[in-house]
C-alpha cells in the first residue's frame, strides 16, 4: 500500500477533526490538507458507520442465549449497514508498540481455559484486510506508528462478540492492538486521528468491561444480572454520566483516580482503554447510547456504549 494511498483514505474520514476536549498538554500531528486528499480508492466514501464499546463479559456469551447476547443481536438488527471492513480493539491484546493483524485470514484465538468444549469448538472464519493493514501500518502523519501483525488473529474479545454482528463472518475484522505503555489519553489521541475511518465503511468496535476485577467476583452469584457491589454501582454510575455529558476528560483521568470506587473498578486498565478508543472518535454533537447496561458477578458490569447509532 502506497503512502499516498492511505493518506486519502483517513483525509476522506476527517481524521484532521478537533478532539472533543484538551488532553492536558497532548498535541497529536494532524495530517495536513495535501495528505488529506490522498486516497480515495482504498475505500469509498460512506456515511458515518456507528462505533460501538462493547462490554464482552464471559466467553461463554459466544455460545448463549441471554440477556447480553440479546443486547447485541438486536444492535445488529439497528445498523443497517454491511461495513467494509471492522476494526476491533480488544482488551486482550496487549503489545509494546501499536499492532494491527495484516493477515488474509486470521485464526480464532482460543484465549481462555476451564470452559466446556463447545466453547473450543467455536470458529469465527472471518476475513482479514491486509489492504487496510498496510496502509494504517504506512501512513505518515498520525504521530504513532502501527506495525503490521501476521501471528496474531482475533482472540475472544473479538470474535465472541462480533459473531453476534456478523453470523456469516463474511466481514473482513482487523484487530489493533492495546500499547500497554500508552496512557489513556495517548490512546484516545490515536482514536483522534483514525476516526474518520468511519465515513470509509470501517465499524470501529472497542471491545472489554467498564468496571473488570476478576479477583473480586462474587462467583455464588455469577448469573445475577443486576448484582454490583457498592463500589461497582458508585464506579459505573459516574462512568455512565461522563459518557452522557460527553466529559472525556473524566473517563481519561477514571484509571488513575484516587477514589476507592475506581481503584476496584479498574485495578488494570486493558478492558477499560477499548472505551477510549470509541469516545476519540466521537462526532461534535453525535448521539451516544448505553445498552446492556447491567453489572453482575459484584464486581463487573456489561454497559455498552454506541456512537451514532440509528434510532
Amino acid at each position: 500500500m502506497k503512502r499516498a494511498a492511505f493518506l486519502k483514505l483517513l483525509g476522506a474520514a476527517g481524521v484532521g477533526s478537533a478532539l472533543p476536549v484538551a488532553l492536558g498538554g497532548l498535541r497529536p500531528n494532524l495530517l495536513s490538507m495535501n495528505e488529506l486528499n490522498a486516497w480515495e480508492s482504498v475505500l469509498p466514501a460512506t456515511d458515518r458507520l456507528p462505533a460501538l464499546f462493547l462490554g464482552h463479559g464471559s466467553p461463554m456469551n459466544a455460545i448463549e442465549d441471554n440477556l447480553f447476547v440479546q443486547g447485541f443481536k438486536n444492535l445488529a438488527a439497528k445498523l443497517h449497514v454491511t461495513p467494509a471492513a471492522v476494526l476491533c480493539v480488544s482488551a486482550h491484546w496487549e503489545t509494546r508498540g501499536t499492532q494491527v493483524t495484516a493477515m488474509a485470514q486470521p485464526r480464532t484465538i482460543h484465549d481462555f481455559g476451564g470452559f466446556p468444549q463447545a466453547l473450543f469448538d467455536v470458529q469465527y472464519p472471518a476475513p482479514g484486510h491486509p489492504e487496510l493493514a498496510n496502509a494504517l501500518a504506512t501512513a505518515e502523519g498520525l504521530g504513532h506508528h502501527v506495525a503490521t501483525d501476521h501471528e496474531w488473529g482475533l482472540d475472544h474479545g473479538t470474535w465472541s462478540v462480533v459473531k453476534h454482528l456478523f453470523p456469516d463472518a463474511d466481514v473482513p475484522v482487523l484487530q489493533l492492538s492495546l500499547d500497554r505503555n500508552m496512557t489513556p489519553a495517548q490512546h484516545y489521541a490515536l482514536a483522534g486521528q483514525l476516526k474518520r475511518l468511519r465515513e470509509r465503511g470501517v465499524l470501529v468496535v472497542g471491545s472489554g468491561n467498564m468496571v473488570h476485577n476478576l479477583r473480586m467476583v462474587d462467583w455464588a452469584r455469577m448469573n445475577d444480572v443486576g448484582h454490583g457491589f457498592d463500589w461497582a454501582l458508585e464506579a459505573s454510575d459516574a462512568m455512565r454520566g461522563w459518557i452522557l455529558e460527553g466529559n472525556h476528560r473524566a473517563l481519561m483521568e477514571a484509571p488513575a483516580s484516587a477514589q476507592r470506587a475506581f481503584q476496584l473498578a479498574i485495578p488494570t486498565a486493558e478492558h477499560y482503554l477499548p472505551l477510549m478508543y470509541v469516545l476519540g472518535m466521537q462526532a461534535p454533537n453525535e448521539r451516544v447510547s448505553l445498552f446492556n447496561d447491567n453489572a453482575m458477578a459484584g464486581s463487573l458490569t456489561m454497559t455498552s456504549v454506541a456512537l451514532g447509532l440509528p434510532s
